[in-house]
């Protein structure tokens, strides 16, 4: 026997994702859904999951929530970069006008 080959990392625009979010919700089992789009079951369920979050219909995190801690690390590290380069403009200036 062969060992399984891991599946490659893949990424899925947010309208695939409805879409097979939709499905499901008609009624196709996540089995099914998964095997025609080559998915994992895994993967549908957490989708229809977060899609139930997203609507109110679920606790937990909504998908804004969850990206708003990743958009605040690159204000703050975009802010501390320009306070960097601020300091080091100043002490060129301070340092020219001696």
């Amino acid at each position: 026997m062969g060992k399984k080959r891991p599946r490659p990392c893949r990424s899925f625009t947010p309208e695939f994702k409805a879409g097979t979010v939709e499905l499901r919700w008609r009624g196709d089992r996540s089995g099914q859904v998964a095997k025609d789009f080559d998915l994992t079951e895994t993967a549908v369920r957490d989708w229809v999951k977060q899609a139930e979050v997203d609507t109110g219909e679920g606790d937990g995190l909504t998908s804004s929530e969850r990206d708003e801690p990743a958009a605040l690390r690159r204000e703050n590290r975009r802010l501390r970069e320009d306070v960097e380069l601020l300091k080091r403009t100043a002490a060129f200036f301070a340092k020219e006008t001696r």
